[in-house]
């Protein structure tokens, strides 16, 4: 059968009755919310994402943690501190996205988390630079039953490679990706579902086609293109594609660059989920990068009660007011999909 079939069946046996049951009241809630024009929450999110660690291998020019220009500390994700989270929310949680800044395999106990979440029935997904996929953990991603894996590889040489991915080396996450495959295959598994994630930038866009063949040839599951974020974009910036289908920006008349999206005054993201930084502050979505607008932190409250506090609630109605008034949303192509 297809992989997609199995990557698709494992999602949907993630299903509970209380899950269906949440999502219907996160959605109507969302609908309800859009048609009165005021914040309205019944639900849990059935989707988070938990940061492992801010810390990272590699030197990305559009990345903070990649930059080293965070205001917050860099840390690991305590154990015993995701446990406990992980207990909260499990009932209602569909899906987690272990990756929000720096390069999960860092944390030493990130492997021993994702297979605590796969014993309490969400799907795992993660997303690495590839640089720690040795053999042996290799062969301890493929035990730990995480789900889905997205491997950055935004070049097919180095010399393209480095220009974005400052400091890594190309053939050891190509390395990397095999080392999986072999081990997928001698552990007779069906995931995680490997993805080779290309990010579009100028240096890189002529190679689109010789990524997809290399990822056939190592035996990869999928090869996704992805439109690139970049922070000074107004004069243009030499990471803007060429190609327009892959850019996030156009250029106006003016010679100014703009956001494509249409920035209504909605987000999914709100009601569906959230991100959880390695030291427990609660931000709203993975463009908050630096964690600014802080909307509870789990060391002193619950979950349940930050979800539902008034200061989410003022921040959601924020949103209904004008998404262009708030920093993080000004360059977000997502936020208005009602599906994430």
């Amino acid at each position: 059968m297809s992989i997609y079939f199995w990557d698709i069946l494992r999602f949907f046996r993630r299903l509970t009755i209380r899950k269906v049951f949440n999502i219907s009241k996160v959605f109507s809630s969302f609908y309800f919310t859009n048609y009165f024009q005021k914040a309205m929450q019944w639900g849990m999110p059935f989707s988070i994402s938990i940061e492992p660690t801010t810390a990272c291998n590699l030197n990305c020019p559009e990345c903070p943690s990649g930059l080293r220009s965070f205001s917050r500390p860099i840390g690991n994700l305590k154990e015993d501190f995701y446990r406990n989270t992980i207990d909260d929310l499990y009932k209602d949680l569909l899906y987690l996205i272990f990756y929000f800044q720096g390069e999960p395999f860092i944390n030493p106990k990130f492997l021993e988390m994702v297979k605590y979440a796969h014993k309490k029935n969400i799907y795992t997904i993660t997303s690495t630079n590839g640089h720690f996929l040795n053999d042996e953990n290799a062969k301890k991603t493929i035990e730990s039953g995480l789900d889905r894996i997205i491997i950055s590889v935004d070049g097919t040489t180095q010399e393209v490679y480095e220009q974005y991915r400052k400091g890594g080396k190309l053939e050891n996450v190509l390395s990397g990706a095999k080392n999986l495959v072999k081990w997928k295959k001698k552990l007779a598994a069906k995931n995680p579902h490997i993805i080779f994630q290309f990010l579009v930038v100028k240096p890189n866009e002529h190679q689109i086609p010789e990524i997809f063949r290399i990822a056939k040839e190592i035996g990869v599951d999928e090869v996704k293109l992805k439109t690139a974020q970049v922070y000074d974009y107004k004069d243009g910036n030499p990471l803007i594609p060429s190609i327009d289908k892959y850019s996030r920006y156009r250029k106006t008349k003016n010679g100014e660059y703009v956001v494509k999206n249409q920035l209504l005054n909605r987000c999914w993201k709100l009601w569906h989920s959230c991100v959880i930084t390695w030291d427990g502050t609660v931000v709203p979505c993975c463009f908050d990068k630096d964690a600014t607008f802080r909307l509870g932190d789990l060391k002193n409250q619950s979950f349940i009660e930050l979800w539902q506090s008034d200061e989410y609630q003022n921040f959601r109605n924020k949103i209904l007011l004008g998404r262009d008034k708030i920093e993080i949303c000004t360059n977000c192509t997502e936020g208005c999909k009602v599906w994430a």
